[in-house]
């Protein structure tokens, strides 16, 4: 059988591999800590499940608009302007099956063949993916770690042609932990209004802020740049709700139609259920989220704490999410156990087999020179895995 050529131009996702590998060790009762998945280790809060399982009771459990229930659109316009100061109309809102899928939706809303959609880089894996199977040119836009893995306005600007139909920029950033400031963001919307670019604004990890940070949409900076920005957002990280699957855009009304109408052929609406559930997460307390906020700082500090102690480690102490992204790249060359490192994947591979520490290799995310790190994951596994980590690292050859 011949597979169509878009599947053969496509990676399998790195994140979901290392899981997969951590769950078959696992079955085989080795001790694996694993800072692979970005995934809360929190439960669900209790009023949230309730909304969820209270839906179920009552019944509603039928199909909704495809674009997702009314309720629901309402609720995110409310959370848009309370927390971004930004005005939408539910017409201007359509809810996906995650962010995810709300970033596809834009993709095929968006992308001609040949488009190019401008990525800085290092990116959240899934970026480029998208854009190669919706017939765009992803078009990397390098910010290394001397430049605290924040990409300039003069880069992005350089890298923008006749054939540029987006740029995303991601703040808080997977996987490098960034967050840019208001000034930053302003110098970045100035570029794509310069140049008619529109922008994706992925701002699922929001609500992990650190230090006193401020998180600033984009789109909130002037009417001019809300018109061409596409907001996305999700209840998947803020209130660990993963598996719950909504996540949702916010932008241009004829945007959002036309998303609509591709997801009303794909999967039709997000799960009811679910619907229900992020309404009452939308509408809630931010008391938990903020109890849950507070303790990744204080993992993230942990981890920063461990790898200071680590020769040949360097990083950039991330202000948002809940990822380290350290450069090991100095490491390249030495053996760990019966492994030759000479790349962040063959570094993985060493840890995993010799340390039983799981992290994701940094080319996964365009930058070979570092690996991620994530620390959503209990203060013991945190412990237990950088005391591995500077084990096994201490005794590369």
């Amino acid at each position: 059988m011949k597979l169509a050529r878009r599947v053969s131009a496509i990676a399998p996702s790195k994140t979901f591999g290392v899981d997969s590998m951590v769950s078959e060790m696992r079955k085989k009762g080795i001790d694996v800590v694993s800072f692979g998945i970005g995934e809360p280790d929190f439960d669900t809060p209790d009023y949230v499940k309730e909304a969820g399982i209270d839906a179920i009771n009552r019944g509603y459990t039928k199909y909704t608009q495809a674009s997702g229930s009314p309720e629901l659109k309402e609720a995110i316009c409310e959370k848009l302007k309370r927390d971004n100061n930004l005005d939408y109309q539910p017409s201007q809102v359509i809810v996906s099956c995650g962010a995810k899928h709300a970033i596809y939706n834009i993709m095929q809303a968006m992308c001609e063949d040949g488009d190019e959609i401008i990525i800085p880089s290092p990116y959240w894996l899934s970026y480029p993916e998208q854009v190669r199977l919706n017939g765009g040119i992803p078009v990397f836009v390098k910010a290394d770690f001397g430049q605290g893995f924040k990409v300039s306005p003069e880069a992005l600007a350089s890298a923008i042609t006749k054939r540029t139909k987006l740029m995303i920029i991601n703040s808080p950033c997977n996987p490098s932990g960034v967050v840019y400031t208001r000034s930053e963001l302003e110098a970045i919307a100035e570029v794509a209004l310069k140049h008619g670019v529109y922008v994706i604004s992925d701002e699922i990890y929001e609500d992990f802020v650190y230090d006193g940070i401020e998180h600033v949409s984009i789109a909130s900076l002037g009417d001019e740049i809300k018109e061409i920005t596409l907001v996305v957002n999700g209840v998947s990280k803020g209130f660990a709700m993963t598996g719950w699957r909504i996540g949702y855009v916010a932008g241009d009304q004829e945007i959002i139609k036309a998303m609509a109408n591709i997801q009303s052929h794909t999967t039709s609406n997000p799960v009811s259920i679910s619907q229900k559930a992020a309404i009452a997460a939308l509408r809630g307390p931010k008391d938990w989220t903020r109890q849950m906020v507070s303790e990744f700082k204080a993992r993230r500090d942990l981890v920063a704490e461990g790898l200071r102690d680590i020769p040949g480690i360097e990083f950039n102490l991330p202000r948002g999410a809940f990822y380290m992204f350290p450069r090991v790249s100095s490491l390249y060359g030495r053996r760990l156990g019966g492994v030759q490192v000479k790349d962040s994947a063959s570094f993985c591979e060493a840890l995993l087999a010799e340390a039983r520490v799981a992290l994701v290799p940094g080319s996964a995310f365009g930058d070979d020179e570092c690996v991620r790190l994530s620390y959503a994951t209990s203060t013991e596994k945190v412990k237990e895995g950088m005391r591995r980590l500077k084990e096994a690292l201490l005794n590369m050859q």
